[in-house]
């Protein structure tokens, strides 16, 4: 079974949120992140005892306050689930790393970032490089491909095809497992390509204003680096290749049935919200076992 880590991070209020007088009722301990019940009128006035629910992830990320001694910053964020997802790629493993929230929780923010603090997507592509060009040093040969799709109203787009409009298949190889058929793959050499295709993938997005966000994105979206390694093994100077996928995705509730289609041929329908954390294990058990 694929190992799984589970990370939950708070964000500031935003202009609603403090326009509406919200009440913070989330507190962070180490791994443990406990939420307070919100007390009704009656409970308030008869003073009842508080009430919170404890709940221990294997990260729990307090990012409310940026002067606060305990936040959370964008590089440890990507020290701790970044670095280990690049350690994964170049042992020859298939990896993921996604953001699951509803609209307005941050999703965007800890995946992108913005250009004074980037986020993981951009970060885990500088560092994937800066690798690359270690490796060359000591003759190994590197090839990087990326797609870019999105989903939305239970519809795959490739966003960085001409023709973006038109809707992909997803198909299941009896081998490699699913796949979307006609995903283009487009060779990077730099970080700079990859930030291009990004952007370009970026502009293709279905984005809409909601009651929890000014501008937000109405859609799943999937960036996926092929990464290709090529070297001689030491024992006999025979060639060898490794191939390893990262998938970096931004997820919206509203499309993991179609998403379950990508990663795990389930014939029977899946309830959102009983999603456990077994079931996410075995999501994402696409990612191998042992080096390819």
């Amino acid at each position: 079974m694929a190992s799984v880590k589970v990370a939950v991070r708070v964000r500031p209020f935003n202009q609603r949120e403090k326009d509406m007088n919200a009440k913070l009722i989330v507190q962070m301990d180490g791994k443990k992140t406990r939420l307070h019940t919100v007390k009704s009128s009656k409970e308030q006035n008869e003073g009842s005892r508080e009430k919170y629910k404890d709940f221990t992830f294997d990260h729990s990320y307090w990012s409310y306050d940026s002067e606060d001694n305990h936040y959370a910053s964008q590089e440890q964020v990507f020290s701790d689930l970044g670095l280990e997802v690049l350690d994964s790629a170049f042992e020859g493993y298939n990896a993921c790393v996604f953001a699951y929230g509803q609209t307005g929780s941050g999703k965007t923010f800890t995946m992108m970032g913005s250009p004074e603090s980037q986020g993981l997507i951009p970060r885990i592509c500088r560092q994937l490089f800066s690798r690359v060009m270690a490796g060359k040093e000591s003759g190994a040969s590197y090839r990087t491909e990326v797609s870019y799709l999105e989903i939305y109203n239970e519809r795959v787009k490739d966003l960085l095809s001409t023709d973006a409009g038109h809707s992909l298949r997803v198909r299941e190889h009896p081998k490699l497992g699913p796949y979307v058929q006609d995903l283009s793959k487009h060779l990077v050499s730099d970080y700079d390509d990859i930030q291009e295709c990004m952007h370009r993938g970026n502009l293709q997005r279905t984005t809409a204003s909601t009651q929890m966000n000014d501008v937000s994105s109405r859609s799943h979206a999937i960036f996926t680096i092929t990464f290709v390694q090529a070297s001689y093994l030491r024992h006999n100077n025979m060639p060898s290749e490794t191939v390893s996928k990262v998938h970096l995705e931004l997820t919206l509730t509203s499309h993991w049935l179609l998403l379950a289609q990508l990663y795990q041929p389930w014939q029977n329908p899946v309830s959102l919200w009983k999603f456990d954390r077994q079931r996410l294990k075995r999501m994402y058990s696409y990612r191998t076992e042992t080096p390819s």
